[in-house]
């Protein structure tokens, strides 16, 4: 998995490319809390490379979600696509997050 993080539009941008699973979800929640150090408050992530997610890249995802809410912060989701975003809408992912076609969507609603 590689994980890609940027600032823009005043939120913190983490692409996720491969797969996210319990041996790769520390490289994720590693660059989250660089910036979360760093007192941002707005996440988007974008999963249109992520290919594979498991129950352990559900819970990285979800204690980012947590660490932001309790900042007074929110995490967005974009580009679910295909298997992704099937297991996102069985597990409930999607009524705990906003999910926003693209980024330039997510990013209007800061």
């Amino acid at each position: 998995m590689d994980v890609v993080s940027r600032k823009e539009g005043g939120a913190f941008i983490i692409e996720i490319l491969g797969r996210m699973d319990a041996s790769t979800v520390n490289d994720f929640e590693t660059e989250c809390n660089k910036w979360l150090e760093d007192g941002e408050k707005q996440m988007l992530i974008d999963f249109a490379g992520l290919k594979y997610i498991s129950s352990g890249g559900l819970r990285g995802i979800l204690e980012v979600g947590k660490k932001l809410k309790n900042r007074g912060g929110a995490l967005r989701l974009c580009q679910l696509d295909g298997m992704v975003q099937e297991v996102f809408e069985i597990s409930g992912f999607t009524d705990i997050f906003p999910v926003f076609d693209t980024i330039e969507d997510a990013l209007e609603e800061l």
